[in-house]
């Protein structure tokens, strides 16, 4: 895609999954990658397999829900990398919890993951992108947020509220430059998804109702998603901001 190589990219929860398969599509297109993921092990696993195919990649661990922190490994970022030109917002985190089931430490815990710490790096590297009237931003949100989602209320919630926040900064920070824009993974096969299937009860009797669910016949893989997301960081999508794209093999067709 244009415009990518050269570039200095940010991939939180870079470490696994969307996002490890999503910081190797930037190497590959010769971008500088900073993997950000709270498992520093996990971060520099991927960073070794982005200098195996002769990338320049870095492991940044922090936790996106200490603000002071998170400001700090921006800092970090930039001045081994250079300037950052694309920000992708990957990290989420949830788990089967029917609503009454629920309880306010677990709320926010959810929260502080899934949207605060996405408000977190956000303002820090677009406050930078400002200043130079030029960025990317690439949110991952989730088809939760556009039609809901059994045992996923409050997660549902902060991804309607990235979407939310997303179109918002998007109409803000147009005229200088930065586009703000959003990807929802459908049913993925991640670590998480196993995670909240085994919450769920009766795993593999889930998987089967999710598959038969997709019109595809499939669940989604990690890497079904780089494409869309380097698209929206890439030259070609240089006249799209504010938008959202599902990438859920029909399981959700929104206009």
């Amino acid at each position: 895609m244009k415009g990518l190589k050269g570039k200095t990219v940010v991939v939180t929860g870079g470490g696994g999954g969307i996002g490890a398969a999503t910081c190797l599509r930037f190497a590959e297109e010769g971008a500088r990658v900073a993997v950000v993921d709270l498992n520093e092990s996990a971060a520099k696993a991927v960073v070794q397999q982005i200098e195996a195919i002769g990338a320049t990649g870095m492991a940044v661990s922090v936790d996106l829900t200490d603000a002071p922190a998170t400001a700090a490994a921006v800092e970090q970022i930039e001045a081994e990398l250079g300037p950052i030109d694309v920000l992708v917002n990957g990290v989420g985190w949830d788990v089967f919890t029917p609503f009454l089931k629920s309880d306010p430490d677990f709320w926010t815990k959810i929260i502080n993951i899934n949207l605060r710490g996405v408000l977190n790096i956000t303002h820090p590297v677009l406050a930078k992108m400002a200043e130079r009237r030029a960025g990317k931003i690439v949110s991952l949100a989730s088809d939760a947020a556009r039609g809901g989602s059994s045992g996923e209320s409050v997660y549902a919630a902060c991804k309607a509220g990235v979407i939310a926040f997303s179109k918002t900064i998007a109409r803000e920070h147009a005229r200088q430059g930065i586009s703000v824009n959003v990807v929802c993974p459908g049913v993925t096969d991640t670590a998480m998804l196993d995670a909240f299937m085994e919450a769920a009860g009766d795993k593999e009797k889930l998987r089967v109702a999710f598959t038969r669910a997709v019109p595809m016949g499939r669940l989604g893989q990690p890497g079904d998603l780089p494409g869309a997301i380097a698209f929206f960081a890439s030259d070609d999508a240089g006249f799209i901001t504010g938008q959202v794209l599902s990438v859920s093999g029909g399981l959700t067709m929104h206009g």
